[in-house]
């Protein structure tokens, strides 16, 4: 009976290395933010789904790999960017331990020195490469103060795309992948006792605070959403700092959960397909939940839409920005890490109802 089971695994494992062996293999390499590493994931799903002959190794940091957990065909490799892979010698390491996965391609979506690097050696070795265009030009004229162009630039995705047809891999997204939505996490039955009820995420928190609705608004939004019995709204960010003050935005409503430092990052998404919606600012939450196709509602200060990094797909009037003609200057970064003088309450242009609102509306969509 043994050896009968040990014949048959042997068996599948030769099918599945000779299905694998026929496969392309690209290599795509993108280290960072968390925002623009979940932006790869619809493409990736895309890719994946439209060239069967087609396998793919994300090259990325540690933290992200849950991003493509179970997605067909999609290795990960983890890079050491504090020991193995640090400096200069580790970026050849890096080369060479990504070249024993014998790629076929090498697709940059980052960028970067450190991408160029690890790029230019596999160009030498005769591995086609291509890399992503930031369209820089464009957003310099986006943000710039005078002579500003303000129209939409191609979105990150898009870049994404055109890499890869630099490559000869076309990707049509025009009817997006999403992952099924799992059963609700053992870990967050405690949390759970309401479903059936309305489940809103809010993550209040970005990298700069250009971007980051005014906290006393937001608490202004946090209990007016609480106000409705049927919601139930949970809170996103991470850190002791961000978790105080998610506490101060929860107060006494009993149907505020703060979510931050209570469960992994991988629990922590299968919460997110459960929501009804999301509302965050310009950040990496945002990215997460539009790449598990959860809707997602977005605030914007000195940033802005147009300048590429909008959820993806989502409609337009889902993103609220602050007001162009008392800050004409907007949108004053990409990024939002440039201070302009007198723009700092831009944001408090956005009312905390018309935040609420346009929340309601959007988690009752079906």
């Amino acid at each position: 009976m043994f050896c009968k089971a040990w014949i048959i695994t042997l068996f599948l494992f030769k099918i599945n290395y000779i299905l694998v062996k026929g496969l392309k293999h690209i290599v795509i390499f993108r280290l960072s933010a968390m925002g623009d590493v979940a932006m790869t994931v619809p493409v990736i799903r895309a890719l994946i789904e439209q060239h069967p002959n087609l396998r793919v190794t994300v090259v990325s940091r540690p933290f992200f790999k849950p991003f493509f957990k179970g997605i067909e065909r999609v290795d990960f490799f983890a890079v050491d960017v504090k020991k193995k892979h640090k400096g200069f010698l580790g970026l050849i390491r890096l080369y060479q331990d990504i070249k024993r996965l014998k790629p076929n391609y090498f697709a940059d979506f980052h960028n970067v020195l450190r991408a160029q690097v690890v790029r230019t050696l596999f160009k030498l070795s005769g591995i086609p490469t291509a890399a992503l265009d930031k369209g820089r030009d464009a957003k310099k004229a986006l943000t710039r103060a005078e002579n500003k162009v303000f129209k939409p630039v191609q979105t990150m995705v898009e870049n994404h795309v055109q890499t890869l047809a630099k490559l000869g891999f076309s990707v049509n997204l025009n009817n997006p992948i999403f992952p099924t939505v799992p059963p609700l996490a053992q870990e967050l039955e405690s949390f759970a006792k309401d479903q059936g009820k309305t489940w809103i995420g809010i993550a209040p928190f970005a990298q700069y605070d250009s971007k980051v609705y005014p906290l006393d608004l937001m608490q202004q939004v946090v209990d007016e959403l609480a106000e409705q019995e049927n919601n139930r709204i949970f809170l996103f960010g991470g850190g002791e700092k961000e978790i105080a003050l998610l506490n101060q935005l929860k107060r006494d409503n009993d149907n505020v959960i703060v979510m931050a430092g209570k469960v992994k990052l991988e629990v922590e998404m299968n919460l997110i397909q459960h929501l009804d919606v999301m509302l965050s600012m310009d950040s990496g939450n945002a990215h997460i939940a539009a790449m598990l196709g959860v809707k997602v509602v977005t605030l914007w200060g000195a940033t802005h839409p147009y300048a590429g990094f909008a959820p993806f797909n989502q409609p337009a009037d889902y993103c609220i920005t602050a007001d162009r003609e008392k800050y004409p200057l907007l949108p004053t970064s990409v990024y939002g890490n440039k201070k302009v003088e007198g723009y700092d309450e831009a944001m408090r242009t956005i009312e905390p109802s018309t935040v609420c609102k346009k929340v309601n509306k959007v988690a009752q969509k079906k």
